[in-house]
């Protein structure tokens, strides 16, 4: 294995305390004296009740878009409301609209990964590669790794750095570059990925509390993160080789190379099942292409269209994510041998269920929330008073959108989960800028932009620790302030233009995703 070229010299100094470092610190202190997040619900949920009981004593003469009358408060705390909310406990969890779409997604992925069709794959990608073309393409596998949720993290950003190693170059570069793909560009990606269904699901759950007739489609900006991952690679292909590396020059690899990870490669079984799991997977995506393009497919609606809200291609699109992994997945492990028999399937979808706990309890406490919000009509409410005021002050639109965006990046800092930040979020903003004719999907891409770009700066992101211990296995000395130090201009430089890119992406009208649009027409 080669080594770094004019790695410099000397100890690497501790971070110096300049004002960047202490206003982390900061962010680190508030950001760990939140409450988990599933607690944050429940507080929440608490506060809309009081809330709910002050503002039913008040007479309000904005008019419900879904009855066409004026809007009164209910109290959740009188008893008829109460026991109502309380009847309903279980049907609002069991029928919550992320929950039932992220798991049974996860199911298929979780096959796909347990038997190491998703490993093997990511790791096939980043082998054989030119030095110079190194960056994009752990950029690009950082975002491909998104199909399986969390595991670019624990798979990609740790590649990263031993190819980079691997090729001569500086590892914390490759780790910066792996780690920018996977965070800070964690809502772009090539494949529909389960954070999908996810985000779209709490979106019409929010979209709901104004028109409950509204359908949000899981695919509602995939076109968007489609065309916004080659943005990404270009922003992370351009800092990481002309900003990043160059002032790691002067920072030494000194971890002993014994110590250092290896690059493995792959076995001729793994490389055979990675061919003909593909090739399964493909035949499956042929298959599916061919029995749509008739004109009386069974795809297709009562109107012959695909991409319907209500054409069963869209009712299917969780359902065909989990068929699309778990025929490779299981074609790869039955060759590369870690599929023995039906037992290690079933082992694969119980292993990504059970990864999949927290998650449970937070759709939990995020469902009664979103249901009290409504029941109480306190967010119709908001969405209404919040929509005349926005209407009153006569912004434009593109200044609306990236007030969403800069607001989410706030949160952000505060609050890990994409899932529980959108939860929070999604209720007050999606039916407020309905009001003003703004789409659900437009909203939704706009949280998404501010969402990933400040993934990669900010501590409190699970994951955040993970990466700084792999940065030390290069660099003793790295800590929190050398991530952080590399990850800010990523940062600031993706929001800058994946706002920008927003904003003409919508100007020009080209579409968000199956099924979405950017206006919203008041029944």
């Amino acid at each position: 294995m080669s080594t770094i070229a004019d790695p410099g010299s000397g100890p690497v100094p501790a971070p110096p305390r300049n004002r960047l470092s202490r206003a982390l610190d900061a962010v680190e202190r508030v950001g760990n004296r939140l409450p988990d997040p599933a607690v944050l619900f429940l507080i929440l949920l608490g506060m809309v009740a009081l809330l709910s009981a002050w503002l039913s004593t008040f007479t309000f003469t904005e008019i419900d878009p879904r009855t066409k009358e004026a809007i009164v408060v209910k109290n959740l705390l009188a008893g008829e409301n109460l026991t109502a909310f309380l009847s309903q406990l279980v049907p609002t969890f069991v029928n919550f609209p992320p929950l039932g779409t992220v798991l049974v997604a996860m199911l298929g992925i979780g096959v796909a990964e347990h038997t190491g069709y998703i490993h093997a794959s990511l790791r096939a990608l980043l082998s054989g590669i030119r030095k110079t073309l190194l960056t994009p393409m752990v950029a690009a596998v950082g975002i491909f790794s998104h199909i399986a949720v969390d595991a670019g993290y624990v798979l990609v950003v740790p590649l990263g750095g031993l190819i980079f190693y691997a090729a001569g170059r500086h590892p914390l570069a490759g780790i910066a570059a792996a780690f920018a793909g996977v965070a800070g560009g964690f809502s772009a990606s090539f494949l529909p990925a389960a954070l999908d269904p996810l985000l779209a699901g709490i979106t019409q759950a929010a979209a709901g509390l104004v028109d409950p007739n509204v359908a949000v489609n899981p695919l509602n900006n995939y076109y968007f993160t489609l065309a916004s991952s080659f943005l990404i690679i270009g922003v992370i292909w351009l800092l990481t080789d002309k900003l990043i590396e160059p002032r790691l020059a002067a920072t030494r690899v000194d971890a002993d190379p014994a110590e250092l990870p290896k690059q493995e490669e792959l076995t001729p079984e793994q490389r055979r099942g990675l061919r003909w799991g593909t090739v399964a997977m493909l035949a499956g995506i042929v298959v599916l292409a061919l029995t749509a393009v008739p004109g009386g497919s069974a795809w297709r609606n009562g109107a012959g269209l695909l991409t319907a809200p209500d054409a069963p291609l869209m009712r299917s699109i969780v359902a065909l994510i989990f068929v699309l992994f778990v025929i490779p997945g299981v074609v790869y492990g039955a060759i590369a041998g870690t599929v023995k028999s039906h037992r290690d399937v079933i082992a694969g979808m119980s292993k990504a269920m059970s990864g999949m706990g927290y998650y449970v309890v937070l759709s939990f406490f995020a469902a009664q929330f979103i249901a009290a919000f409504g029941q109480t009509n306190l967010g119709a409410l908001v969405a209404i008073k919040g929509a005349d005021a926005l209407r009153e002050a006569g912004l434009p639109l593109s200044v609306t959108i990236v007030g969403i965006i800069l607001l989410t990046t706030c949160v952000n800092l505060l609050v890990g989960s994409a899932s529980a930040k959108w939860a929070l979020i999604a209720p007050v903003f999606v039916p407020m800028l309905m009001q003003l004719g703004v789409s659900p999907d437009l909203t939704q891409a706009a949280y998404r932009v501010g969402d990933s770009s400040t993934n990669i700066i900010t501590p409190l992101l699970p994951y955040f620790p993970l990466i700084v211990i792999f940065c030390q296995k290069y660099v003793k000395g790295a800590g929190i302030g050398t991530l952080v130090a590399l990850m800010l201009p990523y940062s600031v430089v993706l929001l800058v233009t994946w706002t920008t890119f927003l904003l003409v992406y919508s100007a020009l009208g080209l579409p968000l995703g199956i099924g979405a649009g950017y206006e919203y027409a008041t029944p």
